[in-house]
């Protein structure tokens, strides 16, 4: 759960009612979307990060560069997803991020 200020509860609900959604719907496509890499989720997050400050530009800019070579690499190989994530997870571990 999380917890925000009343307005932008209600906001929320508001929004989310406008939309078609449940708020649990909301969350459910919002958390599908940013751990299966959507482009403009994850377009979004970086943004915010940058705006508060949530990660160190280099660090931000070693994540991107890792994101990209995972495209390239996806691109050239025509690899399945849970391929992809295994090279990936030993880049990560190897590279400390």
């Amino acid at each position: 759960m999380f917890y925000d200020t009343e307005e932008n509860l209600v906001k929320l609900k508001i929004r989310c009612q406008f939309d078609g959604f449940s708020q649990s719907q909301f969350f459910r496509v919002m958390l599908e979307g940013y751990i299966n890499n959507d482009e403009n989720i994850l377009r979004y997050i970086e943004n915010c990060k940058e705006k508060y400050s949530i990660q160190g530009q280099q660090k931000r800019n070693k994540i991107n560069s890792i994101s990209k070579k995972r495209q390239e690499v996806e691109k050239k190989f025509a690899l399945k997803n849970d391929e992809i994530e295994d090279i990936f997870d030993m880049i990560e571990s190897e590279t400390n991020i």
